[in-house]
């Protein structure tokens, strides 16, 4: 399967958006910010991930994403959810460095979405969903929606202050415990023959195989 969503006009990433990750990490949540991933890193979950710098260190970032359905700009959180179309399953692979976020995001394959467009009505609250990835076996992050320090609504909200929503965007919300240094479990960093497999409650599952670039 290829991505669900073809040619997005934007990727947009939540930042610190889980309690473990901000303590792990000692970053603060932010909320007046989000990251910037190229479109061009978009693949589906069928297409693998094509690791790029193999001296330098490399985490998966399991996310739940969602994608936008119609245009909208300044959009009051009790309104929000009319502006989502559904959710999916994002994966933000990550290169570790000195470099701006953006760019050690935005490498061909760097980030996966799918398996599938789980419609808005299909899930019955977006907050209570489980979430967790493994490599080669190994649990390395387990966490649930619950815990987001800045739901979807409020994403929804703050990222139309600042630019139009437009249909086909993507919005993904932070990743919980198991990407940063000093968390546990220990960080996973990603090598070439790993097999990554993640899901989150009611969106399906992802398997993936790290190849070299």
């Amino acid at each position: 399967l290829l991505s669900p969503i073809a040619n997005p006009g934007k990727i947009l990433l939540g930042v610190a958006n889980y309690p473990e990750h901000v303590a792990a990490t000692q970053k603060q949540p932010r909320e007046h910010g989000m990251f910037i991933k190229a479109t061009s890193a978009l693949v589906g979950a069928s297409e693998g991930v094509e690791l790029r710098n193999l001296e330098r260190l490399t985490v998966h970032e399991t996310e739940l994403a969602f994608v936008i359905g119609k245009k909208g700009t300044n959009i009051p959180r009790d309104r929000a959810f009319d502006y989502i179309l559904g959710y999916s399953i994002g994966m933000d692979i990550t290169m570790r460095g000195d470099e701006t976020p953006s760019f050690m995001k935005s490498f061909d394959t760097y980030g996966v979405l799918g398996p599938w467009l789980v419609t808005r009505d299909e899930i019955a609250d977006v907050h209570k969903l489980d979430m967790w990835l493994d490599v080669n076996g190994k649990r390395c992050q387990t966490g649930s929606t619950a815990t987001m320090i800045f739901n979807v609504p409020k994403i929804v909200s703050y990222v139309s202050s600042l630019m139009t929503l437009m249909p086909g965007d993507v919005i993904t919300t932070g990743t919980p415990p198991g990407v940063g240094m000093g968390m546990k479990p220990t960080p996973q960093f990603l090598s070439v023959g790993d097999v990554v497999t993640l899901g989150i409650e009611g969106l399906g599952e992802q398997k993936q195989k790290i190849v070299a670039a």
